[in-house]
């Protein structure tokens, strides 16, 4: 709140506890990296509706490709933001940004339910593990559970120094193959399987 990512839900509540929607997500996005959003008026999705308080927000990230939706033209912005979704969205910010996306590689494989990671999310989650943005639950990811508001506020806390370009910006330390396939949001770059296994 003193940063000015978050506000509350009215003037006496947060609502720490209530899941993110990916909208509410990529507001918290353009506040942090102060966007003067005044000239995005359109929408390149069909459930975002123009002059909606997430709109402007949603059209710079798509912009931006910090956003691609979740597939048939449609952002879900009413949807509540994963574990893996916010890492991806990260992840692109960070790109867009010139941060630092060294990853280590082999993170993943400490959790055990690493292995449900989706694909198109296996890249950026171990890049938000290698920074410490996310970290475990009880000693699980828990890649597809939602994210609460206060989670999202740790998560930003997290990563003050990182995405506001204080670190040095690095290439990935390994070279991620696209698929055809992507997920929602997905980069443009992520690492495969196979790929991952003859680095190990």
């Amino acid at each position: 709140v003193n940063e000015g990512l978050f506000s509350g839900t009215s003037t006496t509540t947060f609502e720490p506890d209530t899941p993110m929607t990916r909208g509410m997500f990529v507001k918290v996005l353009a506040n942090k990296a102060k966007i003067d959003l005044s000239h995005y008026v359109g929408t390149p999705f069909t459930d975002v509706r123009s002059g909606i308080w997430y709109a402007a927000p949603v059209e710079w990230a798509a912009e931006k490709e910090i956003v691609s939706g979740i597939g048939g033209g449609r952002f879900a912005p009413n949807r509540n933001v994963t574990r893996e979704q916010m890492a991806v969205i990260l992840y692109n910010y960070a790109k867009y940004a010139e941060c630092d996306l060294s990853t280590r590689a082999g993170l993943l494989e400490q959790f055990p339910d690493g292995g449900r990671v989706s694909g198109y999310a296996k890249y950026a989650v171990e890049w938000a593990l290698t920074h410490e943005l996310l970290a475990g639950s009880g000693g699980k990811l828990n890649p597809q559970g939602m994210a609460t508001r206060a989670q999202v506020a740790q998560v930003f806390m997290n990563a003050h120094d990182l995405l506001s370009g204080s670190g040095n910006p690095q290439e990935p330390t390994s070279t991620p193959i696209p698929t055809s396939t992507p997920g929602p949001d997905a980069p443009k770059i992520i690492i495969t399987d196979e790929v991952r296994a003859k680095l190990k």
